[in-house]
């Protein structure tokens, strides 16, 4: 669905709509020259000449104003050469394609920074623009709210700035910060994020930062700043420019000037041969032999249900040498299930877990859906209970109307041992909860242990063999979670992952990260959430999570899975290795090729003729060579 939407929003640009119809209008005129058709002048020529004119036109504004300034390093200086080339050669359909291209691609990529800034544009908006203040009882933008002052924070609100908790308690769902699946406990002295959702109780909070000083303000700003960094960076194309066009245009002038000025030669030949080295030197094949090869590795991703914001997005997941997971929600499903249920005392299973779900019903903790369902699961009768009680960050008491002790309290270890003593087997099997990344939910009367219920974030299917497989490709995967030790430890067990670092916030995401690139250079990032949005921008290819992932990380990753199947990663990775592949096979052609019939030119062995079937030749080899990604498969 995500995918569709995309699609569509994609075509609803006019210039998108118009550049597809040039392509599809050119084709057959580019099929019919490669077997030397060529309709009358009078039926292809206008058409060609006015897509290259009005597709090609800014890119030949700009290629005449870096001729000027003798800036070569700028590509539509080399597309200007291409093009003219091709036009000198009279192969107006080449040109016509390579102008049409060329504004596809930089279209596709404004369009991805277009949707990234507007996700942000969204996120800000969507965020609270006022605070309820409590000394003056009234709604304070939160620009003008002062550092020390008091939020009153109502049940559903989302809390508009940071700060700490002075007056009650409450469960808060801070995944827009910390990515953690569970909703966080709160009380006295506890602090709080600017978007976060207070989900239970009314809450008093301090304001300990202004608003552009915020957790979630740092998320934005540092999303923007990278993603700044990263579209600055150059493309090979425009490095080998810097030397390439201007040496040209010099041996072209040389060849004139040798034989003519200095040996006495007659002019006209050697005028011939500087315009057949020229002619040869039309880099045409060298500056579609990227574009070619990445739409090809595009389209077939596309096809797959991965959304690729960019060319050089599939060239870098070619390189990457290590891939940076998020926990919850990527390696993980983000849901709590109940992952074990351990009877003490000679209670049964279906006990417990009656015993549990009557409790549980007076619950609207995350957990207690768990329970419920697995009570259903079982087909037990639900216990009833009167006196029931919440007891913030502890757990729930109550008294059961089934059994025979009325007394019952659930919650953590901690919780229960206050009631009375607990045997040494719970404490161990809490223990190995724990140390397994599981919480343990104790639940008890009032003499002994009934039973521990485990509740995990359940691990993702797809995770261990996908991990398995990028160990075997030599790249390292890594953990960056703001999730617990012991939770994101476990998972790192299980799928045999050796680096990882928990607890971390947004900003700390980025600074491991930030290391692993100085480290391994090539780093690919891969998570869902707004508190991942950071980082997925600092990495090498931030890579979404698609329709469970927030609009935020989706928008600012550069690659998004929207059909969130996780194994795609490592397709990605052998994508990326194919297009590379295929892009230093279409460029050591052309240069080779290219290079060779230089050399016959200023040897004066060349001509038009050989020049031609150089230009050409080279060209359809590229486009052939590059049009086999779009049958690329996964091994």
């Amino acid at each position: 669905m995500g995918l569709w939407y995309l699609m569509n929003e994609l075509f609803r640009d006019r210039k998108v709509r118009w550049l597809l119809a040039a392509l599809l209008a050119i084709v057959p005129f580019e099929i019919l020259s490669l077997f030397s058709i060529h309709l009358p002048l009078w039926i292809e020529l206008p058409l060609l000449i006015a897509v290259i004119v009005v597709f090609g036109r800014k890119v030949f504004i700009g290629g005449i104003r870096s001729l000027m300034k003798l800036n070569f390093a700028d590509i539509d200086l080399l597309m200007t050469i291409a093009v003219l080339g091709a036009l000198y050669l009279r192969q107006f359909e080449e040109a016509a394609i390579i102008v049409v291209l060329f504004a596809l691609g930089e279209t596709l990529e404004e369009f991805g920074v277009e949707r990234s800034q507007a996700a942000l544009k969204g996120l800000i908006d969507k965020t609270p623009k006022s605070a309820r203040i409590k000394e003056k009882n009234e709604e304070v933008p939160i620009e003008d709210v002062e550092i020390g002052e008091i939020m009153i924070i109502k049940p559903g609100d989302q809390i508009p700035l940071d700060g700490e908790i002075i007056f009650g308690n409450s469960l808060l769902d801070e995944a827009t910060i910390t990515g953690e699946p569970l909703p966080a406990s709160k009380y006295i002295g506890d602090t709080v994020y600017a978007g976060t959702v207070n989900m239970q109780g009314y809450l008093e909070a301090k304001v300990i930062k202004k608003a552009k000083d915020s957790a979630l303000a740092k998320i934005i700003e540092l999303t923007f700043r990278f993603a700044e960094k990263k579209a600055s960076s150059q493309k090979f194309i425009e490095r080998f420019a810097e030397i390439y066009t201007p040496s040209i245009v010099i041996a072209s002038l040389l060849l004139i000037l040798i034989p003519v000025a200095l040996l006495g030669k007659p002019l006209d030949p050697w005028l011939t041969q500087a315009l057949t080295l020229l002619i040869i030197a039309c880099p045409c094949a060298l500056v579609i032999s990227t574009p070619i090869a990445i739409f090809s590795a595009v389209g077939n991703a596309t096809g797959k249900g991965v959304l690729i914001k960019g060319g050089r997005f599939i060239e870098e997941m070619g390189k990457v040498q290590a891939i940076a997971f998020d926990k919850t929600r990527t390696l993980t499903k983000g849901e709590p299930v109940i992952s074990d249920v351990v009877p003490f005392n000679g209670f049964t299973e279906e006990e417990v877990i009656a015993c549990a779900a009557g409790m549980e019903t007076f619950s609207e903790h995350p957990i207690a859906r768990g329970i419920l369902d697995k009570s259903k699961k079982l087909g037990v009768r639900v216990h009833e209970y009167e006196n029931f009680r919440a007891i913030p960050g502890k757990g729930l008491k109550g008294e059961c109307m089934v059994c025979f002790d009325k007394h019952h309290c659930m919650g953590n270890i901690k919780f229960v041992t206050e009631e009375h003593a607990v045997e040494e087997p719970v404490l161990k099997k809490v223990e190995e909860f724990e140390e397994q990344g599981k919480t343990a939910i104790v639940i008890s009367d009032n003499k002994r242990v009934k039973g521990i219920i485990g509740v995990a974030d359940e691990i993702r299917e797809e995770s261990k063999p996908l991990i398995d497989r990028l160990l075997k490709m030599n790249i390292v995967p890594i953990i960056l979670t703001g999730d617990n030790k012991a939770a994101a430890g476990f998972v790192a067990a299980h799928l045999g992952i050796g680096v990882v670092k928990a607890e971390l916030l947004p900003s700390e995401k980025v600074e491991e990260l930030s290391g692993l690139i100085q480290q391994h250079r090539h780093v690919a990032m891969v998570g869902d959430g707004v508190n991942d949005a950071p980082a997925l921008a600092t990495a090498s290819v931030g890579i979404a999570m698609g329709a469970i992932g927030s609009d935020v990380a989706i928008e600012n990753a550069d690659v998004a899975l929207m059909n969130d199947k996780l194994g795609l990663v490592a397709y990605l990775v052998g994508l990326g290795r194919a297009c590379a592949k295929k892009i230093r096979y279409n460029i050591a052609s052309a240069v080779t090729v290219k290079f060779l019939f230089l050399f016959l030119a200023m040897a004066g062995l060349s001509n038009l003729a050989m020049a031609i079937f150089a230009d050409v030749g080279v060209t359809v080899l590229v486009i052939m060579n590059s049009l086999r990604l779009f049958g690329y498969e996964d091994r």
